[in-house]
């Protein structure tokens, strides 16, 4: 049986579900989900993430994490956390670049919170050669206590998300039904008020024109707040790095993708990836409501510039062919250039009040 088998079936039962259920059905049944049966990363796969385009990427973030470190006093250990780690790439890169920091280095204890078994495999392959024996959770549950540097590249946008439609000056739910004349998966509208509109930013619930698709991410904001609350408590600070949008705002940001082009999400449930935009305002009202401080969101272009990518891409290049600096440099550019993915991705910094910003959101407009 298939995954839109198995959908139809519940949806028969059931009634219409939400757009979060068909997005954890799709991406993380432990049959069918996307996530769980393959790896989708790379040109072979359906898309290509920031740690796979260039080193650069992990190796900033691996030092931004050391500088976070010393500021929080230098504990020893510290859970080194990174959520979604992909093939392991980013956190094989940071740790190497960590080695600069050898204190740090010694002090930390990598973390990796992995649902997928297919991706644990290609981490432990990853880390192998790195001297570190991370442990694997499928949760935040599983994270030990104490001070944590926490980073999440391409996380949010992966968590199950509702849609709600204003229609006659009500939110109701979006969801997906069973079209009884040829079992196409189709939208619907709940008849009643979603108990979700409560999520939206108070200018949006009240004043978005009709028939205004807003979206929340109530998985997202369960996090936030817990990594938020966990950084109030015990030190430390996250870095979570997406594409997004802040302030607030409407619109169906719902996508597919499938060989690295664009599909209907509808038509392809457990076969392609699918994402939404990142509220990154949401986020940040969850954080202040657990204590703590959003710093950003800045561009990731800024943040990247701010961490010195162009001194490290020069540097690379002064050992490298002239094949091998092209490629260097090719990669930078996609990181931070506007028309690429320097604008539309973005960043934010959690951490305790009264904490001074962390390397790269001194500036809050970069």
């Amino acid at each position: 049986m298939t995954l839109a088998d198995r959908l139809r079936r519940r949806i028969a039962a059931e009634g219409p579900l939400s757009v979060a259920e068909v997005m954890a059905a799709a991406l993380v049944d432990p049959e069918h989900g996307y996530y769980t049966t393959r790896d989708p990363f790379g040109a072979a796969g359906d898309f290509v993430t920031a740690p796979e385009i260039s080193q650069v990427f992990g190796e900033l973030i691996g030092l931004w994490a050391a500088v976070v470190w010393q500021g929080m006093g230098s504990p020893d250990p510290v859970a080194l956390v990174e959520l979604g780690p992909g093939r392991g790439t980013l956190m094989a890169d940071a740790l190497r670049a960590a080695r600069g920091v050898p204190a740090f280095r010694a002090a930390l204890r990598v973390h990796l919170v992995e649902a997928s078994p297919v991706l644990r495999r290609h981490q432990a392959e990853a880390l192998a050669g790195q001297g570190v024996e991370p442990d694997w959770h499928g949760d935040l549950d599983g994270l030990p206590d104490g001070p944590a540097i926490v980073i999440a590249n391409e996380f949010f946008d992966a968590l199950p998300i509702v849609q709600l439609v204003r229609d006659r000056g009500v939110w109701r739910e979006r969801r997906v039904a069973v079209d009884p004349a040829g079992g196409r998966f189709v939208w619907t509208l709940t008849p009643g008020a979603s108990p979700h509109a409560a999520l939206l930013a108070p200018t949006i619930r009240a004043g978005a024109p009709e028939r205004a698709l807003a979206e929340v991410c109530p998985a997202g904001l369960s996090v936030a707040r817990t990594l938020a609350e966990r950084v109030a408590r015990s030190g430390g600070a996250v870095l979570a790095v997406d594409y997004g949008h802040a302030p607030s705002g409407v619109g169906d940001t719902l996508q597919a993708l499938k060989a690295h082009r664009p599909v209907d999400p509808l038509a392809t449930l457990g076969e392609a990836d699918l994402t939404a935009h990142v509220d990154f305002a949401a986020l940040g009202r969850a954080v202040a409501q657990a204590g703590a401080v959003q710093y950003g969101p800045v561009t990731q272009g800024g943040f990247l510039r701010a961490l010195g990518i162009e001194a490290r891409v020069e540097a690379l290049c002064r050992n490298a062919t002239d094949g091998q600096r092209a490629a260097i440099r090719s990669g930078c550019a996609r990181l931070i250039d506007p028309a690429e993915m320097g604008t539309l991705f973005k960043a934010v910094s959690w951490m305790a009040a009264g904490v001074s910003p962390p390397p790269g959101f001194e500036r809050p407009d970069a």
